[in-house]
């Protein structure tokens, strides 16, 4: 009897499904990329359990007749190609024919659609695979198709899906990046009866930018275009000050289809070299346009992964604009960029002057009744600039440093020592002589103390004078309610303030160098970000990281005698310290002999 047995249909699409099926934000891409190519000018998603109970997408597009909405079930149906030659030139989002099928053979699904030239429209109802046929009934113009139980049938499957805020926070990046690339169409996006987004057709980028994201990254953008060499190249880049943890508000569009190449990466990176520390990534939304048989798209089913058949030339395109855009414009903080952002009118910026100067004086004011009480071990170099978290306040109103206060008493032994470019100590040795990095010695030292705090009791916090709120992206709400118990350990209170606004309250006060909305934002960032693949102590051990690098002090950071003396004390009671929480080096020994040697002494 032959072993080898040719799979039934159904049984081809679920394992087509492994591929192009992941999670319930693969079916939003996969049917909302259909909605698009239809032809619609608006399109409603509504979601329930983040996508596990009920998907559906609705759109005003071109509909399908009755025989075009059964066979559209079908594995490898598709309007998009007809012969080889078409796939040197896909200008459709889809075009292999897999999605539909695949979503029908793991889930319930629904389909209703009505041609124009109709007075009726048409039905299926599939149950993972088993399709009765289209029937008649009642409609509007356009298509809905609902996904309800994805995986219901597939257990081992299921499992695998997250949390529903999780699952919500695939599906809404999704969403981000099709209506990022479709500025010219209509989206809402709706989760268990509860409206998320509402985008009117025909906004601007920036807009747009400004809906999803923050008005602060929205106003923080400075336009660039060039059309060179068969390539249309538009984009908005962030200013350094806006600069994110991670790369995930780096978006590359190709003819409308949103990508991930490792060329243009790393042109991004490039371009932003010498803006910003290497653990930075700055904002950039970037267009591209160019000949459709200038690039394969037929690489990947998710279609997010293109081959480029001059990758060089794309490359090297992308910097040059971004970086000559880069090196000609003002970074200063706070300056309003060019483009169709509305100008602050002279009452706003009369307000905000006011309401800092009511800060001020609280600040003042604050200051004048209370002293810190904690020990200067405690603080090390964060309680000197307090200040820098919150607004300024006169000089003659600032608390002294602890180690000038009368009651703090700091006898340390001195050391030959030098501080070059306000960035690293040189110091003698018996040997010879040691040069420290002083961002990166700081950086074990509070990683040391964090970790310790944290294990035994959380970090101690104060309560901000004014809450300071900011609004939050969908991924940072996401984060933000799933990891309580990581962000109370912290000592970080914060609360949610409206909608899409969270707010600071109470920040720890071993940070205090960090400013507190950076911070959190940062922090939210790399939970949303980790959380998926770290499990509760990894995740715990990347935020600790990250806020012992945001808190120490930085190359450029001018310090003072007492400051110098006290990070090298407290070098010799920290375990480890010859590295930082990242790994690099915090010191590095010469010998005289070595000296010597470079000398020709020897």
């Amino acid at each position: 009897m032959s072993k080898i047995q040719v799979l039934d249909q159904n049984m081809i699409n679920i394992i087509a499904a492994g591929e192009v099926i992941e999670r319930p934000a693969s079916v939003v891409k996969e049917l909302t990329e259909n909605s698009i190519d239809s032809g619609a000018t608006q399109i409603d998603i509504k979601i329930e359990a983040g996508g596990t109970k009920l998907i559906s997408i609705a759109d005003n597009g071109c509909g399908m007749e009755a025989d075009d909405l059964e066979r559209a079930f079908e594995p490898h149906a598709t309007s998009k190609i007809k012969v080889s030659d078409d796939l040197n030139s896909i200008a459709t989002l889809g075009f292999r024919g897999e999605a539909l099928a695949s979503i029908a053979s793991v889930a319930s699904v629904k389909a209703v659609s009505r041609i124009k030239e109709s007075d009726s429209g048409n039905r299926v109802e599939i149950d993972c695979g088993d399709n009765p046929g289209a029937k008649p009934c009642s409609a509007d113009v356009g298509t809905i198709i609902e996904v309800r139980d994805l995986f219901y049938k597939m257990p081992a499957r299921r499992k695998f899906l997250r949390t529903v805020n999780t699952e919500m926070s695939h599906i809404t990046e999704q969403f981000i990046r099709i209506a990022l690339a479709n500025i010219h169409l209509g989206f809402t996006l709706c989760h268990n009866g509860r409206e998320i987004y509402s985008l009117s057709a025909d906004q601007s980028i920036r807009e747009r930018v400004a809906m999803l994201f923050s008005e602060d990254i929205a106003q923080g953008l400075i336009q660039t275009e060039s059309n060179e060499k068969n390539m249309n190249i538009f984009a908005l880049l962030g200013r350094p000050d806006i600069s994110k943890t991670n790369n995930k508000l780096q978006y590359v569009f190709l003819n409308g289809r949103f990508i991930r190449d490792k060329f243009i990466s790393h042109a991004m990176r490039e371009a932003y070299r010498s803006f910003l520390e290497s653990d930075r990534y700055g904002v950039v939304f970037l267009y591209i346009k160019m000949p459709f048989e200038d690039y394969d798209v037929n690489v990947h089913p998710t279609k997010t992964e293109v081959r480029f058949y001059n990758a060089n030339l794309v490359h090297s395109q992308v910097l040059a604009v971004l970086r000559e855009k880069l090196m000609g414009s003002d970074h200063t903080v706070g300056k309003i960029p060019t483009g169709n952002v509305p100008i602050e009118s002279t009452q706003a910026r009369t307000s905000k002057g006011e309401h800092k100067q009511r800060i001020n004086d609280a600040m003042a004011d604050f200051f004048k009744k209370h002293r810190p009480a904690q020990k200067q071990s405690d603080f090390n170099f964060s309680a000197p600039r307090l200040a820098a978290t919150v607004p300024q306040v006169s000089n003659a109103e600032k608390p002294e440093p602890l180690h000038q206060q009368q009651d703090v008493q700091v006898n340390l032994p001195q050391r030959q020592y030098l501080q070059i470019h306000d960035s690293y100590i040189v110091t003698q040795t018996k040997q010879g002589f040691e040069i420290v990095d002083q961002h990166a010695l700081h950086e074990r030292i509070l990683y040391n103390k964090l970790k310790q705090r944290v294990t035994e009791a959380g970090l101690q916090s104060q309560k901000l004078l004014l809450p300071e709120s900011f609004q939050a992206t969908v991924q940072q709400t996401a984060a933000f309610s799933e990891f309580t118990e990581i962000i109370e350990k912290l000592g970080l209170e914060v609360v949610s303030w409206g909608p899409k606004t969270l707010a600071v309250q109470s920040f720890p006060i071993l940070l205090a160098k960090a400013n507190p909305v950076e911070f959190v934002q940062d922090m939210l960032d790399v939970l949303a970000d980790k959380g998926k693949g770290f499990d509760a102590e990894q995740l715990l051990d990347e935020v600790i990281n990250m806020a012992a690098c945001k808190a120490a002090i930085k190359a450029g950071d001018k310090l003072n005698e007492a400051e110098i003396e006290q990070l090298l004390a407290d070098r010799d009671n920290c375990p480890l310290s010859g590295r930082c929480a990242h790994g690099r080096p915090t010191s590095i020994n010469f010998t005289i002999s070595e000296l010597e040697k470079q000398f020709k002494r020897t």
